[in-house]
């Protein structure tokens, strides 16, 4: 690696100093990104854009222009100003989309075709979960001296199980909508009629039960303790989310905190262990392990997050569900606590209920006139840049695969907040 452990870092200030002397030349800055120039006056992005550092080393300017300029020509291929990171696992999707589908085969008819709902080429989603564990299955993708003379069988055994678990994270998220989906009494999801409103809430909750069991086999064919232990903990975090989501007392309802637990517990703690699971069947220490679960935790918050402010903010047609569902089924989300920071009658309009249709006109009016939504927002951001941190401060590597993987890692981080639907 180019840039060692050993050369001592520049502070923050001095690298934002630095940052902004950049942006004042023109052009030094596309699509929120930074764009630097070296010596001869061609632009670069910074060694932070590739490598995931957060800080440039102490070297003089010069030194690090020129370096930079190396890594430039090094890894041309790396250099683009946004990778697609779905676009890089997509063959791979592709086969666990097949996979799923082979997987919720039920003798009964009728349960098959329900189980396979959401799994139909078609209306199966982006695969949001499944693209961010194979991207960390490569980010990580560093084996230990020993187990280099086992060639690329070790690898191919190690990628099939990493991908296991990212079919079993997609069942075990699908089972949770079509649950959901019953509590919630939906009527829409993914731009198609909710299983409930198709074939009944009997079906659907069978549907997903069945859906959690499958997962279940997957992951005692694992045979790893340690994973199935934090598979079962998010199952359990599951039922502990939608519990607290439905019996909450009045202060409760009204805690940013009570919020941010309840909302782990109902989206980042999936991604957060399955991260962690991935680390853990490629042999990684505690500490990279650690950091994966905290990318993962992180980018769940802030996906979260950003899912309550699209709920006010967005179209049933781009959500591919209802707007306002939350709010109109009781639920207090960031955007609405950060309002009633503002104005605390809003606190009044919310404990007479949304039944009628005119507290919610009223609670939108408090919202649109506070910075509900921009806090909410800026929340969202915190955490996908506490989820890029975790991504910097894994070992370094000088693999081009992995590199890739990470930035992609990193950009999906960029794409969660910044996304419309």
């Amino acid at each position: 690696m180019i840039f060692g452990r050993g050369v001592a870092r520049v502070t923050r200030s001095l690298w934002w100093r630095r940052r902004r002397q950049l942006q004042s030349r023109p052009g030094c800055c596309e699509s929120g990104r930074l764009l630097c120039f070296d010596v001869d006056g061609n632009s670069y992005l910074p060694a932070r854009a590739v490598l995931g550092f957060r800080e440039f080393s102490s070297w003089g300017l010069l030194s690090q222009l020129i370096v930079a300029r190396r890594i430039h020509h090094q890894s041309s291929s790396l250099m683009e100003d946004h990778l697609d990171p779905f676009s890089l696992v997509a063959d791979e999707l592709s086969i666990i989309g097949n996979r799923l589908r082979a997987m919720v085969i039920a003798e009964v008819p009728k349960l098959a075709s329900a189980a396979e709902y959401f799994f139909k080429l078609g209306v199966e989603g982006k695969r949001f979960r499944p693209t961010v564990l194979l991207l960390m299955a490569s980010a990580l993708n560093v084996p230990e001296a020993s187990h280099r003379s086992l060639g690329d069988t070790l690898s191919t055994e190690l990628r099939t199980r990493q991908q296991s678990v990212a079919e079993i994270t997609e069942m075990i998220h699908v089972a949770s909508l079509l649950h959901d989906d019953v509590l919630d009494d939906a009527q829409t999801r993914r731009g198609i009629g909710s299983l409930n409103f198709i074939m009944g809430n009997k079906l659907a909750v069978l549907a997903g039960d069945f859906l959690l069991s499958r997962a279940c086999v997957a992951l005692a064919a694992l045979k790893n303790t340690e994973v199935v232990s934090l598979i079962a903990t998010v199952v359990e975090h599951l039922v502990t989310g939608e519990t607290m989501q439905m019996t909450t007392s009045s202060d409760q309802r009204y805690s940013l905190e009570y919020y941010m637990q309840k909302t782990f517990y109902k989206t980042a703690s999936l991604i957060s262990n399955s991260c962690k699971s991935v680390a853990l069947l490629a042999g990684q220490t505690t500490e990279v392990a650690s950091l994966a679960y905290d990318y993962g935790k992180n980018l769940g918050l802030a996906f979260q997050v950003i899912d309550d402010v699209l709920d006010f903010t967005g179209t049933s047609a781009s959500l591919g569900k209802g707007s306002l569902s939350d709010i109109r089924h009781g639920i207090i989300t960031a955007p609405i606590l950060f309002a009633m920071e503002e104005y605390p009658q809003l606190r009044k309009v919310v404990d007479r209920g949304f039944e009628d249709p005119a507290n919610v006109e009223l609670a939108l009016e408090y919202l649109g006139k506070s910075r509900g939504l921009q806090k909410a927002k800026e929340l969202a951001k915190k955490h996908a840049d506490l989820a890029a941190e975790a991504i910097d401060s894994l070992p370094e590597s000088n693999d081009e695969d992995v590199i890739r993987s990470r930035r992609a890692l990193i950009d999906l981080t960029r794409i969660v907040i910044t996304r419309t639907k």
